[in-house]
C-alpha cells in the first residue's frame, strides 16, 4: 500500500513538473535545438525504442549528442562519433530536455532506473530485471550514486535496491543530489569509454560492493 501511494504520488508530481518545465524551458527548447543542428547535424532528435514499466516499450525521445555511423568518415566509435556541442550537452543533460515529454506522456517519471535497451532484456538476472518493476526515469539512484563510473553489476543492483525502497523523501534526496552531480560532472562516462560501454550479461552474483547508495549513508 506504501509503495501504491508512493507511485500515485510521484505521478501526480511528475505532471507538474513536467508539464511546467515544458512551458518554463519553451523559450530553451529551440535554441539547444539550433546548437545541436549546427554542432551535431539534422535530425536534432534522437527517438530510440526503450523498454519502459514492466518491459513495455516506448519512444525515447533526447536531443541528439552524436553524429550517425559513417565508416568512411571514421565515425565508428562513440568517441568518434561524439562532438564538442555534443560534449557539452551531455555534461549538462541539455539532451534530457525533450524527454520531459515522456514524462508528461505517463512513459517515465522524473525519478527512477534509467531506461537502457531494448535487447538488454533477455541479458538480465530475474532480480536484475525487476528494475522495470517502475517507470524509468530522467535521474536515478545510480546516477547520483557514480553515474556512468559504475560498472553494470553495482548499477544494476542499486536499480534493485531503489525499487524496494522508493519513497518521496528518497526521491526528493535524488533530486537535490541530481544538481550536484551536474554542477560538478561527474561519472559522466565509464572509466576508457566516452559514454558507457554496452552491457554484455552479469559477470558476478549477488549485490554490488564497494557502491555507497545514498539513503544508506544519511546522505
Amino acid at each position: 500500500m506504501r509503495r501504491r501511494t508512493t507511485d500515485a504520488v510521484q505521478r501526480a508530481i511528475d505532471i507538474a513538473v513536467a508539464g511546467t518545465g515544458l512551458v518554463v524551458l519553451a523559450p530553451v527548447i529551440p535554441v539547444v535545438a539550433a546548437a545541436v543542428a549546427v554542432g551535431v547535424g539534422r535530425p536534432v532528435m534522437f527517438r530510440q525504442r526503450r523498454p519502459g514499466l514492466h518491459g513495455r516499450p516506448f519512444t525515447l525521445i533526447k536531443f541528439r549528442s552524436m553524429r550517425d555511423v559513417d565508416e568512411r568518415r571514421g565515425l565508428v566509435t562513440d568517441a568518434d562519433r561524439l562532438t564538442r556541442v555534443g560534449r557539452v550537452v551531455r555534461a549538462f543533460s541539455l539532451d534530457e530536455l525533450p524527454t520531459l515529454w515522456n514524462v508528461f506522456r505517463g512513459e517515465m517519471s522524473l525519478i527512477g532506473p534509467r531506461p537502457l535497451l531494448m535487447h538488454y532484456l533477455d541479458l538480465y538476472t530475474p532480480e536484475q530485471a525487476r528494475r522495470h518493476d517502475v517507470r524509468p526515469g530522467i535521474t536515478g539512484l545510480a546516477q547520483v550514486s557514480g553515474r556512468n563510473a559504475l560498472d553494470w553489476d553495482e548499477r544494476l543492483a542499486v536499480d534493485v535496491w531503489y525499487v524496494d525502497h522508493r519513497s518521496i523523501g528518497l526521491n526528493l534526496k535524488i533530486f537535490a543530489r541530481t544538481f550536484l552531480v551536474l554542477l560538478r560532472r561527474t561519472g559522466i562516462t565509464a572509466p576508457g569509454e566516452e559514454t558507457m560501454h554496452l552491457f554484455t550479461g552479469s559477470v558476478k552474483s549477488g549485490p554490488a560492493r564497494g557502491v555507497q547508495v545514498m539513503g544508506t549513508d544519511g546522505a
